[in-house]
């Protein structure tokens, strides 16, 4: 497939015209015209199917309750286009390896149950039954339990994540590596030390009450585009958006609402942030602090004048532990080391923190620019550090708010689908199910990579997700799927990690997408999600499967466990016909989900409530706890090398996780490619190089490996100096694996240390 390449800056706002044309062009080459624009009105509804898109939440309020990337989810995920026998007769696994992921994708859905033929070096079908069967042959022949991994991707819907941590604890392991070992992990970590919740304390309609908010590394136009219907009516209500981002985003600066007729057809448009700073790459925390201790100040000095101090210091005294530790750290932290490391001047953080000050009710959010880092956990817990001086938590318009990706990542978590469970959970589960789950901590993603290359898992089960895609080191992590004894991939469409299959044997199972009905012995089943807000909704899928022999994800994971497990303990194959059984024992054994499925009928979902929210703080001694952590002295302590530039992984807008909608990221100016570099102009200049060269990145780091992309079109951006950004999977290879957060075990794609030269070879070749 050939692609018009350009490279032509983008002047309109985001939303728009722009989005519409977008959202139309994708429904019409999904060549399920009529069926997609059904869907489209049925997202997000009462009714309906929740959006596979992000996991932003619903006002209930509008129309037309989807954005264009969730437009673009919903028709790549019901095309007309399919594959099967015929397609995998045709293609080898090493012939489809050298495709683009793009290519694998758009040929369309997996429609019958495949098994690998090393000899042949095709897939060839298989059936369900024997498909369990095998599955259940390789489990059983494992010498521990442990040599299984459950990987499971942000879109599987709670009943499906139930029931898979279940059959895995049942059978003895807590290895349940998930996507947000890779993207929010620091969050949950961060948020659970210093307030005892693991998510966000706000909920939607709190943005309609702000003053302020302040966004921290992300982006909103193209991963949470719905986001910017709330930042565009918090703009209009008054509130003042602060936002902190390396690159200049379109989405960040002016929003045009595709739901009014006028802003899509002239030029008006609504600002979204009142001011913008730019801060290196990993530079939030030391920005944060930065503004703490011009406040600190500015605080101390109204107290020093018989004046009421700016802190809230009775929700300090009453509900928190530890400011004076973090007040002494604040006051040793030199402005030399915080404007070097944010990349701001003094000047502009004093703006901030003026902006903060004068704001009465501020909520921070955040995304993956501030959890893809080394010091992420501390970064996040500086933001809550922030928050607690002026008692923002509890208070209408005000808290914090991780936005989650993928659009049940949370409810995942929720779940159980976790390598360090709760033992109160491990207890309720035992108790209702009458057997004792394993109490030893389990791998996370990097964890189980890593366990892969040393020869220790027979089993990678993954529900949904493209793991050698998404995850760093790409061949490294390659050659971990490939040593594996049994790859099973549950999946809509092709994806790379197909194309690394177990030593042994490999098997790709088809299954039902959002958007489809799910039809059980009992009658239409619907299933559950839960977005950042901690909102749980029904969903149910309303087009006609492309198959009848795909299956859902709950009856794939309920088919596993009875040929592994057999009944004695649990009636899988039951549950599998009636998901109301599922969510009977969802209440039975997690707080919070009593009569859930009378409360499934709620228009607009139910809240599970969120203790730090009501001033509840689930920590040692009941109180929120302030972090004293130091400024790290350097972003790259392990290395003893200069390193020239930073580089940070991101999203094209036709792009969602590691799904390629297509080849353009309008936003950004760029079309018909995705091997760009972006780079501050004069840092391109000091080199010699020119717009449009090709060049070749290398990674600096110390094991040995040498991890290089080359032929990437370097393209001049609004990026501060020494700062690089390009696109993943394409730049996955550079992030080492053992390049993880502290405590938080997330690759950090959001820095990683590279140098660039000149390449001579063409876009798109990858060095491993």
């Amino acid at each position: 497939m050939k692609f018009k390449e350009a490279i032509k800056p983008y002047q309109a706002a985001a939303g728009g015209w722009g989005s519409l044309e977008a959202t139309t062009r994708f429904v019409f080459d999904s060549k399920q015209v009529l069926k997609n624009m059904r869907n489209l009105m049925r997202m997000n509804k009462a009714k309906g199917f929740d959006c596979p898109g992000c996991a932003w939440g619903d006002d209930n309020k509008s129309t037309f309750s989807f954005c264009e990337n969730g437009a673009k989810a919903v028709t790549w995920e019901a095309t007309r286009r399919h594959i099967g026998a015929e397609f995998f007769a045709q293609y080898s696994v090493s012939a489809l390896y050298q495709q683009s992921d793009y290519f694998l994708e758009y040929q369309g859905r997996l429609t019958e149950p495949l098994r690998y033929n090393r000899a042949t070096d095709h897939y060839e079908p298989i059936s369900w039954e024997n498909a369990f069967e095998l599955i259940a042959r390789h489990i059983k022949a494992m010498n521990h339990p442990d040599q299984m991994e459950l990987y499971t991707s942000g879109r599987a819907s709670n009943e499906a994540s139930w029931l898979y941590q279940l059959f895995g604890r049942m059978n003895g392991s807590n290895n349940f590596p998930d996507c947000s070992n890779m993207c929010h992990e620091a969050s949950g970590t961060g948020l659970k030390r210093s307030i005892g919740v693991g998510k966000g304390t706000i909920r939607l309609d709190d943005f309609d009450h702000a003053d302020a908010i302040f966004v921290f590394g992300q982006n909103p136009g193209t991963n949470h585009p719905r986001m910017l219907h709330s930042l565009r009516h918090a703009a209009d209500n008054g509130a003042k958006i602060v936002t902190f981002n390396t690159l200049r985003e379109r989405g960040l600066e002016r929003f045009a609402d595709p739901q009014k007729p006028l802003e899509v057809v002239t030029s008006m448009a609504g600002k979204i942030s009142s001011t913008y700073y730019q801060p290196n790459l990993g530079g939030d925390m030391a920005a944060i602090r930065g503004m703490v201790k011009v406040l600190a100040e500015n605080h101390r000095a109204l107290v020093a004048a018989g004046e009421k101090g700016l802190f809230d210091e009775m929700f300090i005294n009453a509900k928190t532990e530890g400011l004076d530790a973090w007040l002494a750290v604040v006051d040793a932290t030199e402005w030399s080391h915080i404007v070097r490391q944010s990349g701001l001047s003094e000047q502009q953080i004093r703006e901030a923190a003026a902006i903060y000050q004068s704001s009465e009710r501020v909520i921070c959010t955040w995304a993956m620019g501030i959890t893809q880092h080394k010091h992420s956990v501390d970064t996040v817990r500086e933001i809550v550090n922030l928050q607690l001086l002026f008692g923002q938590l509890g208070k209408k318009g005000a808290g914090l708010c991780p936005v989650r990706g993928h659009s049940n990542v949370q409810g995942n978590r929720t779940m159980g689908i976790d390598e360090k469970p709760s033992k109160a959970f491990l207890d309720s589960l035992g108790q209702h199910f009458g057997f004792e789950p394993p109490r030893e901590v389990g791998h996370n993603t990097v964890q189980a990579l890593e366990a892969m290359l040393r020869d220790e898992i027979k089993v990678l089960i993954a529900l949904g997700g493209n793991l050698a895609a998404a995850a760093p080191d790409s061949p490294r992590t390659e050659e971990a799927l490939k040593r594996c004894g049994l790859t099973v991939q549950i999946s809509t469409k092709l994806n790379r990690s197909h194309l690394c299959p177990g030593a042994i044997d490999a098997l790709i199972l088809p299954t039902l997408g959002r958007t489809e009905q799910d039809i059980q012995a009992t009658g239409p089943q619907f299933i559950t999600v839960e977005d950042s807000f901690s909102m749980v909704h029904a969903s149910e899928g309303v087009g006609k499967p492309i198959a009848d022999t795909q299956r859902s994800e709950t009856w794939i994971v309920a088919g596993i466990a009875h040929a592994v497990l057999g009944n004695e303990k649990v009636d899988w194959l039951g549950l599998a016909d009636d998901y109301n059984k599922i969510r009977d024992h969802i209440a039975a054994t997690l707080p919070g989900f009593s009569d859930f499925n009378a409360k499934c009928d709620m228009k607009g979902g139910f809240y599970l409530g969120n203790a730090a929210a009501e001033l509840r703080f689930n920590t040692l001694n009941g109180k929120a706890q302030f972090s004293a952590a130091a400024l790290p002295g350097s972003l790259f302590p392990q290395l003893d090398v200069e390193v020239p530039f930073t580089l940070q992984t991101l999203r094209s807008h036709d792009q969602y996780n590691t799904t390629i909608y297509g080849l353009d990221d309008r936003y950004r100016g760029v079309y018909g490619q995705r091997e760009v570099l972006f780079i501050n102009p004069q840092d391109m200049e000091s080199m010699g190089y020119a717009a449009g060269d090709n060049v070749d990145i290398e990674t600096l780091w110390n094991d040995g490996i040498t991890r290089k992309v080359s032929g990437f079109k370097l393209v001049p951006y609004a990026i501060p100096q020494g700062n690089l950004a390009a696109y993943y999977p394409e730049t996955n290879p550079l992030v080492p694996l053992s390049s993880f957060g502290d405590d938080s075990g997330t690759p950090t794609s959001k820095s990683v240390p590279v140098k660039i030269s000149l390449s001579p070879l063409v876009p798109g070749l990858r060095i491993a």
